[in-house]
């Protein structure tokens, strides 16, 4: 039997705490007023192409730009209930992000489900 690997761990419990998006549902979340933060590195976005209406944030950087009372906040960071979707490529990073974005108080960020693999599938 092969042991778990912790960081599974970790990922299921942040998973917990997130009210993930489906593939499905992100139109009618950035209709809503949902951010939407791609947090790919540009390799990636080169590689596979941007998301249209993202706004894209470096991940080593992202607590910054998003905490609504840090003074490197981006503009659009102006309130923690802000609902934010993060992205990343297959949707492990960026739930892991938005957990962290939710312990700075941020308790509406949450991911996209499958990341923008997923969302890519569904929209061709």
């Amino acid at each position: 039997m092969t042991a778990r690997a912790r960081i599974d761990a970790v990922l299921e419990d942040a998973r917990r705490e997130l009210d993930r998006v489906e593939p499905e549902q992100l139109a009618d979340e950035v209709a809503n007023g949902a951010v939407l933060i791609d947090i790919r590195p540009a390799e990636q976005r080169e590689r596979d192409g941007e998301l249209p209406g993202a706004v894209v944030v470096d991940r080593n950087v992202l607590e910054w730009r998003l905490d609504p009372t840090s003074p490197h906040r981006l503009p659009l960071a102006s309130d923690h209930d802000l609902r934010i979707v993060l992205v990343c490529n297959e949707g492990y990073g960026s739930s892991l992000a938005a957990k962290s974005l939710q312990d700075l108080g941020l308790g509406r960020a949450t991911d996209l489900v499958g990341g923008f693999q997923a969302w890519r599938a569904v929209i061709r």
